[in-house]
Formats: C-alpha cells, sequence, structure tokens
C-alpha cells in the first residue's frame, strides 16, 4: 500500500492538514529506512505541516500488535497521549498498564516499547518529541493576550 497523500494549507503564521480520523491510521506506513521496516498506522507530523520545534506522530497500532523494536533517543524526550485502547508500555525493566487518558513522559536514554494488550480495539496516541531540557519559563509566561475583539464575521476561509 503506498503512502497517501495530502494537502498543506498554510498562510503567513499557520498550516494545516486533513490527516482523516484516527480509526484510519492504517492508511499510513512509516519505513524506518535503516531497518527496512514498515509499521503501519504511524504519520509524522514534521514534513507535513513544517514543525520547527518538535516531531510529533499520531499512531493506531493493531489489536494484539507490539511495537516491533526497542529504542532510544540520543536528545529527545517523548511524551505518549493515550487516546483510545489499552495495552502495556515498558520503560528499562518496568511494564506499566496504559488506556486512553495515560500520558507518559521518557528520558532520552529510557529504553522503550509498548504493546496493545486488547483483542478488538486499536490503541491510538500521539507522541511528542521534544529536546530534553530545553524548555523556558511556561506557556503562560510565553503567552499573552492581544487586545482584539473575537470576530468569525468576514474571515478568509481555506
Amino acid at each position: 500500500m503506498a503512502e497517501p497523500t495530502f494537502t498543506l494549507k498554510s498562510g503567513d503564521n499557520f498550516a494545516t492538514v486533513d490527516l482523516g480520523p484516527f480509526s484510519q491510521l492504517n492508511q499510513y506506513i512509516f519505513t524506518l529506512p535503516q531497518q527496512s521496516l514498515t509499521v503501519d498506522g504511524k504519520v509524522f507530523l514534521r514534513e507535513a505541516i513544517a514543525l520547527t520545534s518538535a516531531e510529533i506522530s499520531l499512531n493506531g497500532l493493531p489489536p494484539g500488535k507490539s511495537m516491533p523494536f526497542y529504542h532510544k533517543h540520543r536528545l529527545n524526550e517523548e511524551i505518549y497521549l493515550f487516546i483510545s485502547g489499552q495495552g502495556e508500555f515498558q520503560v528499562d525493566d518496568t511494564v506499566f498498564a496504559l488506556k486512553g487518558g495515560t500520558v507518559v513522559r521518557v528520558d532520552p536514554p529510557g529504553e522503550r516499547c509498548l504493546r496493545n494488550t486488547s483483542a478488538e480495539e486499536t490503541l491510538h496516541y500521539i507522541v511528542v518529541q521534544a529536546r530534553a531540557g530545553t524548555v523556558v519559563g511556561s506557556t503562560i509566561d510565553d503567552g499573552f493576550a492581544v487586545s482584539k475583539r473575537v470576530s468569525w464575521v468576514n474571515k478568509a476561509r481555506l
């Protein structure tokens, strides 16, 4: 199955793409070039929306399946946000249960893997990678209100 194409829409300060519902993530196939290994149900967003500060992937792991390898990172921590399903996560020699609503952070040297323990439901999750130790301040300190009244009329539509 070939990787589906999607259309990037962008403006001066944004980029957007519609990848479809989580239930159709299996249309995306990621190939790990070093090992000629393919992973169904995984799409990275860096290229899709021109990310410059983090890597984000959307993932769907079928019932009874496991990630096919352990992995670590050199510089990036990973944050796993589980949307639906159930499974188990392993970091080094520790295994713990997960389900929709579970959030996991793994430091770069942590050896990690996960599996879907359901016989019927796909495990859907989002992974965010960012350079460990680089957040300065908080998002509350970085964001600020703009003195402009909210209006949804007479706006350009894509």
